[in-house]
């Protein structure tokens, strides 16, 4: 491809050299670069990319991309300086594989709770409808039917781009991606075509990266800022940063609500550990997802397929049939007669929900039992807030390990330890090992009892010292079933 169609959508500051070269391959690391390369430079959080465009040179790049140029310009390489060298990636790679979203229905969702299940639901929904669907997800991606291994809530731009061109190639008609506050602020998502966005709420997550909660609040803003006027914007109006969200945005406006006036209303009639009765617009339907999230949950993904034009009645009808996402409040009956929940609750106000709503099911008929950790190389003022959570919760708090990576497991532990009073520690243990944690839970659990594991839900591993082990909390609850 020519290097001139790759920038044809990137604002260029100054450009150095032959634009008209022929481009076999755009690479952002520079250990990939091979011959006729272009090289784009990116300012990472662990590395600069503009450190390596001499080893890009050597290694065959005929053109580089980047924010700063070098004092000496070799005859043979075109530079071309742009304002973000991420976001000239995004767009590059737009064009590198034929501007895939466009040839779809792209939709993202965004927020801190709620978005792989609201995706997950959509896809699943519209293949239902008898649409051919992609889905992005932190869970796993989805070429129509074909599964593809996910790595990251939302791809780098490249990868992501060629997920789409694979599902235009499969024929897909809609997409329904994650978009995490990493792939905003980093631009991963630039140069794609969103035909609408959804806002499902904003708590407490990833400080360790945005630093503070107004730089975590603006990524998830940026988002909705930049639709244009003829896309659709479909906000959680229960959340107090909802409409903030759609303050600065084009698009047009919509909400969803379980509390107040919307444009999508959802109210829960019935619920138990089995599901829900909810009238959705005045519409009474039976689902099988518990929760006052989950139906807040629900409420997007009708409003979402309404916008998208579906008959109303056939979406609700669909809505009836669909299952929980794969670790997100996944049910699991002993035949000692208690019940165990395993749920991907990593934040204060994720947790909080979970619990509230085992809580409001149980009603006092029997105990919750909890099991809960904290990742390590992560944002440490959360911890003693997740015990807290746990603990004023639960008849009893089990905390335990959750990816620990890099730190010691019990440093992470005192540091949830230390939010706690002397009567909170009283109804809570202290167990490293996760794997023994879930079965002392499962030991104390009598009928008619919960035992809640949060914070990996989906994920089947643990990281320890960096080093990856197999490891499933589903798995460990049906063990302990048998023994």
């Amino acid at each position: 491809m020519i290097l001139a169609e790759l920038l044809q959508n990137v604002i260029l500051l100054k450009t150095i050299g032959d634009t008209e070269i022929n481009i076999r391959n755009i690479q952002f690391d520079s250990r990939k670069v091979g011959k006729a390369s272009v090289f784009v430079a990116i300012r990472g959080t662990a590395s600069d990319g503009h450190q390596y465009i001499q080893t890009a040179i050597e290694q065959g790049a005929t053109a580089v991309v980047c924010e700063e140029l070098p004092g000496e310009f070799p005859p043979d390489i075109t530079y071309v300086k742009v304002e973000n060298s991420a976001d000239a990636l995004g767009k590059m790679a737009s064009a590198w594989y034929d501007f895939p979203s466009s040839k779809m229905t792209l939709v993202g969702v965004t927020g801190t709770n709620g978005k792989t299940t609201i995706v997950t639901l959509l896809y699943q929904l519209f293949r239902e409808l008898g649409h051919k669907s992609g889905l992005l997800s932190t869970v796993c991606n989805y070429v129509n039917d074909e599964p593809v291994e996910a790595t990251h809530t939302t791809p780098d731009a490249l990868a992501l781009n060629e997920l789409l061109a694979r599902m235009v190639d499969a024929g897909c008609e809609y997409a329904f991606m994650e978009v995490s506050s990493h792939s905003v602020d980093q631009r991963r998502i630039a140069g794609l075509e969103f035909a609408g966005g959804v806002f499902t709420n904003i708590t407490r997550d990833h400080i360790d990266y945005h630093l503070t909660f107004e730089n975590y609040l603006k990524a998830k803003k940026q988002f909705f800022d930049e639709l244009p006027a003829d896309t659709f914007a479909l906000t959680n109006a229960d959340d107090k940063n909802g409409l903030v969200m759609l303050q600065n945005s084009k698009a047009k406006k919509y909400t969803y609500s379980l509390r107040t006036l919307a444009d999508f209303k959802t109210r829960i009639v019935e619920h138990g550990f089995e599901g829900m009765l909810l009238d959705m617009n005045d519409r009474e339907v039976n689902v099988s997802f518990i929760g006052k999230f989950n139906a807040s949950n629900l409420s997007a993904v009708y409003g979402t397929a309404v916008l998208l034009g579906q008959d109303e009645l056939e979406v609700l009808r669909i809505i009836s049939s669909l299952h929980s996402v794969a670790g997100r409040i996944e049910t699991f009956h002993a035949p000692a007669g208690y019940t165990a929940i395993v749920d991907y609750a990593h934040t204060p106000d994720a947790l909080n929900n979970v619990i509230g709503t085992i809580n409001q099911i149980l009603q006092g008929n029997g105990r919750l039992i909890t099991v809960v950790g904290c990742g390590g190389n992560r944002d440490k003022g959360k911890r003693p807030m997740m015990a807290r959570e746990a603990v004023n919760g639960s008849w009893k708090a089990i905390l335990t390990s959750d990816n620990p990576r890099f730190e010691e497991p019990q440093d992470i532990l005192n540091d949830m330890l230390a939010g706690l009073d002397m009567v909170e520690k009283a109804k809570s243990l202290t167990i490293v090992d996760r794997r023994e944690a879930i079965r002392t839970a499962c030991a104390l659990a009598q009928a008619g009892d919960v035992v809640l594991v949060a914070g990996k839900g989906h994920e089947d591993y643990q990281i320890v010292q960096g080093v990856k082990h197999h490891f499933d909390d589903r798995e460990e609850v049906k063990k302990c079933f048998v023994g």
